[in-house]
């Protein structure tokens, strides 16, 4: 047996070549965390890396129903079938668990798995390596490595458009415009040399706001009736004995422009980056006040012509840079906003662009990694099913994400200690009331009543796997628990348990809603630690029953509860969401919902851009 394990270890190494990546330990050798392979998982995880068939099936064989026993000293326990883990000793096992745990690997390393499925792989890994870091110019070459897309449809750009206004004002507000010097002969004057100073705004309104979306090219906006009052000084003097002499007088202009940009959005620096090079201002009223004299007189006359025009030439310039500048503002806090809502702790998202943005006349599409990071090790995604005809376009906004995007998060969740649950007290008291067709065997009953202080501890003892489809999204795990009855240090009753969940989503009143129903529960252990007790098959009954009418709905119902709590945390709860849906599909999930136009962000966007 050993040497066919050694052959299918060689076998293994030359076709997928796995890493043993230097931030891991879990896989080395005399590791406990070998025994929370699920064989059934491993399989799919290995037919994934598209081992044959052949193999797969023969490790999941070699895995399932194994039979062990304990010895001490002269003492041999009953023997018992295992189904999973790998055995104890075996070479195969330091090389199968990494193979399990595949979606994270060294982040210094590659951005695309290292491990290959084949030897042209690694080739083609090189190839598209340093692609990938930045963008790939086409979207549907970058389909494979996305985890996320967010569309934003036509009614959604109006909804945004309407706030458009208050990102003009704030470029406007925000531009700082030079002193500006020069000279110009005139008819029977002279030389006249002037300088404009301290040109500030004042009194600004913005009547309307229109756009069109340019399929291809980017979003043309206009936005009407900008009025307007510049105020500054001026400096001048005039003849040819001017020398070192100089007159100053205040001015006002008052101004009424058309506003034009065509912003175009491109991929930058691994976010959506925009740029609006192509910038027009049209004057419809330009009207030069000097010191509040309001009748033309000869200076004002003088001045009128080639004032106006450099204060065009000024305010033209620096509204239409400060306009560029706010843009890019505005994209690179929403890019860290949104990574500041995925992340909690020590996980966090990298959701840098894979392409640039696609723009059609109904909606604007970006795409990205979203790459779960936890204690430096970043997951990977290269063969994401994502196309654009999975997405519509009747409601405002839409959310893609892959299988691929959730498990690397349940993994660091689970690695993060975070699904752990306690009940004790009238909680336990209440959860144990629910009806069930098993009676409540005895030890149960007792420390219910009799100890005064029970206590219940479970947590995940192994990996959450997540795979969705129509119906909903699969979940099987491994779960333990412990009941204590008055010893805080050692339980009256644990046990172990394998199951599976298919679970579906919804989110209304600002609450997540987890709904599931068991398809397979398994008691994998279950052992009376006191009074020398013996489990029968009643009582396994009732551990099963309890698990699936009592165990599954408190932890959906807790889960539930602590997301809604952390998206509020992430401010969720401050948008205004109506009739989200939340569809699973074939190794995805799309959320799609309307909005309304999310205030407390444009106030803090513009809190942060005016300081």
């Amino acid at each position: 047996m050993k040497s066919f394990e050694h052959h299918v270890l060689f076998h293994l190494k030359t076709i997928s070549n796995p890493p043993l990546d230097p931030l891991q330990f879990t896989y080395r050798a005399n590791s406990s965390t070998l025994s929370t392979i699920i064989p059934d998982l491993l399989q799919d995880k290995l037919s994934q890396l598209h081992l044959p068939d052949s193999t797969c099936r023969w490790i999941t064989n070699f895995l399932l129903d194994r039979k062990q026993h304990m010895k001490l000293g002269k003492r041999i326990s009953d023997s018992q079938f295992i189904s999973t883990g790998t055995p104890q000793g075996c070479i195969l096992s330091p090389l199968l668990f990494p193979l399990y745990t595949n979606s994270f690997t060294y982040s210094h390393h590659c951005a695309m798995p290292c491990h290959t499925a084949s030897l042209l792989v690694p080739l083609l890994g090189l190839s598209l390596y340093g692609m990938v870091q930045s963008c790939l110019e086409d979207p549907a070459a970058a389909y494979r490595y996305t985890g996320a897309v967010c569309r934003l449809t036509y009614p959604a750009a109006v909804v945004l458009n309407e706030k458009a206004t208050k990102v003009i004002e704030a470029a406007f507000q925000h531009a700082r415009y030079p002193n500006v010097k020069g000279e110009k002969s005139l008819l029977f004057i002279g030389r006249v040399i002037y300088g404009l100073e301290n040109l500030e705004i004042h009194n600004l309104s913005i009547g309307r706001s229109e756009f069109e979306l340019h399929p291809g090219e980017g979003i043309a906006l206009t936005i009407s009736n900008v009025s307007a009052v510049f105020r500054g000084t001026i400096q001048y003097g005039y003849g040819s004995w001017l020398v070192n002499v100089a007159h100053s007088i205040d001015f006002e202009i008052e101004s009424q422009i058309d506003l034009g940009l065509n912003p175009r959005l491109y991929c930058g620096k691994g976010m959506v980056a925009a740029t609006v090079s192509d910038c027009f201002l049209n004057f419809h009223k330009l009207r030069l006040l000097l010191q509040g004299d309001r009748e033309p007189h000869w200076l004002k006359r003088l001045f009128t012509d080639f004032i106006s025009f450099t204060v065009k030439l000024v305010i033209k310039g620096q509204i239409c840079q400060e306009i560029n500048k706010v843009a890019n503002i505005l994209a690179e806090f929403i890019q860290k906003t949104a990574e500041q809502f995925l992340s909690d702790g020590d996980i966090s998202m990298d959701i840098g662009v894979t392409a640039a943005p696609v723009i059609t006349t109904s909606y604007l599409e970006s795409y990205h990694k979203g790459l779960t990071n936890y204690n430096n090790i970043s997951a990977v995604i290269n063969d994401s099913v994502f196309h654009p005809s999975q997405l519509t376009e009747e409601r405002m906004l839409y959310f893609w994400i892959s299988d691929q995007v959730f498990n690397p998060v349940i993994t660091a969740a689970q690695q993060d200690g975070r699904f752990q649950l306690n009940i004790s007290g009238a909680e336990i008291i209440e959860l144990f009331k629910t009806e069930l067709s098993t009676p409540m065997p005895e030890f149960i009953s007792q420390c219910l009543i009799v100890s005064g202080s029970p206590e219940l501890r479970v947590w995940s003892s192994s990996v959450p796997h997540f795979k969705t489809s129509g119906l909903g999204a699969r979940v099987r795990a491994q779960a333990s628990g412990e009941l204590h009855c008055g010893s805080p240090r050692s339980p009256t009753f644990s046990f172990q348990t394998e199951v599976e969940v298919l679970v579906t989503a919804s989110y209304a009143d600002k609450r997540l809603f987890l709904n599931g129903n068991a398809s397979e529960i398994s008691i994998l252990r279950a052992e009376l630690l006191s009074d020398n007790q013996q489990m029968d098959e009643v009582h396994l009954e009732y551990v099963r029953e309890a698990v699936e009418k009592i165990g599954i709905p408190k932890v959906l119902f807790v889960l539930a509860s602590e997301l809604t709590k952390l998206l509020d945390k992430q401010g969720t709860n401050l948008f205004d969401i109506f009739n989200p849906e939340v569809l699973p599909q074939d190794g995805f999930v799309v959320i799609k919902m309307d909005f309304g136009f999310p205030h407390h962000l444009l106030v803090e966007f513009l809190r942060k851009t005016l300081d």
